[in-house]
């Protein structure tokens, strides 16, 4: 009997889920495909999707394709346009105008990219929403879903725990 024992924990090792790597409530991470900037992100576990601040946001049709065009909008921001095809389109609601019957929040809809994220020497790509965040302190926000793409634990007392990006 132990020996069926001991050979079915042998057997249930693989299935288990490795721990997640833990970081803080704010991170360092690169965006290789926008000019390879480093942006301080929060890491939010209260959002789905991430969030990129952007402007000038523009959705357009190329080869038969949805894509969109836009401007990074961060204080230290150039001029410059970047474009990336389109994954999907989502639908936000803004709790805050929400009354206490749930009514009354406007539904905002952002052009959704998938962008690689280098976060510590992990490289993954996410699902981004593009949108004006110039009005907060980060500009890039990392939901629940980037978080399991990077198998992440996050301890609200700790910053910046995973070293520079060095992907």
């Amino acid at each position: 009997m132990k020996s069926v024992l001991a050979l079915l924990s042998v057997l249930a090792l693989p299935v288990m889920a490795a721990e997640p790597t833990l970081y803080g409530r704010f991170e360092y991470i690169k965006l290789p495909e926008i000019g390879g900037q480093v942006f301080k992100a929060k890491m939010d576990t209260g959002a789905l999707t991430a969030s990129l601040s952007a402007k000038d946001i523009q959705t357009f049709t190329r080869d038969g394709d949805d894509w969109v065009r836009f401007r990074l909008a961060t204080k230290d921001a150039d001029n410059k346009v970047y474009e990336h095809k389109i994954s999907r389109i989502s639908k936000i609601k803004n709790r805050a105008e929400e009354d206490d019957d749930g009514e009354g929040a406007e539904v905002s809809q952002r052009p959704v990219v998938d962008l690689e994220l280098c976060l510590g020497d992990v490289k993954r790509t996410i699902e981004v929403n593009l949108v004006d965040r110039s009005k907060f302190n980060y500009p890039l926000l990392i939901g629940a879903k980037g978080l399991r793409e990077f198998k992440a634990a996050v301890n609200p007392a700790r910053r910046f725990v995973a070293d520079k990006p060095d992907c």
